[in-house]
């Protein structure tokens, strides 16, 4: 995969952001490098996060690459978009809740062919569904989750990873 070393740690930080101060200090302060634009971070990443509050797609389908991964917080009420539908219609879409995404998330978007979301993230992280069907797929996680919901699991994801003594730290505000 472009970017990322053996062991999944990221190889460069790529940010873009409306305000170029901003994105500037985020990166210096955690030694990445500011793009032009999405479509660059979209060149440029094999993870792409996107937490905006845009009402038109930042990314369609022609500027992505086989195998990204996308996730899309700002897809969290009606109207906001993120993604273009031909990507989400393309991509293995993952929500956290089915019908809150069809209700007022991604599924709620205008032009998507598609009407349900692929899987949930809890069957993927069960295993009762299994993720991407091959290395080239392009995957969308796009929750709609109160941010303390997200926090809550998040908290319990990491006492797991500690107690089992796998993953890494990772000073984000250092």
């Amino acid at each position: 995969m472009r970017g990322l070393y053996g062991d999944g740690r990221p190889r460069e930080l790529v940010v873009h952001d409306t305000d170029s101060g901003r994105a500037a200090e985020f990166a210096a302060r955690h030694g990445g490098k500011v793009l032009a634009s999405a479509r660059a971070v979209a060149r440029a990443a094999d993870v792409v996060l996107l937490a905006t509050w845009s009402r038109t797609p930042l990314l369609a389908l022609a500027d992505t690459c086989a195998g990204q991964h996308f996730t899309s917080l700002g897809t969290d009420e009606p109207g906001k978009r993120e993604l273009g539908p031909e990507l989400l219609d393309a991509a293995l879409l993952v929500v956290d809740d089915r019908e809150l995404a069809a209700r007022t998330g991604v599924l709620s978007a205008p032009g998507l062919i598609r009407t349900t979301a692929d899987a949930t993230l809890t069957e993927v992280l069960r295993g009762t569904h299994p993720g991407r069907s091959s290395a080239g797929q392009r995957s969308v996680y796009a929750p709609v989750g109160l941010p303390w919901q997200d926090l809550a699991l998040s908290l319990f994801a990491w006492q797991e990873a500690e107690r089992q003594g796998v993953g890494a730290v990772i000073d984000l505000l250092g």
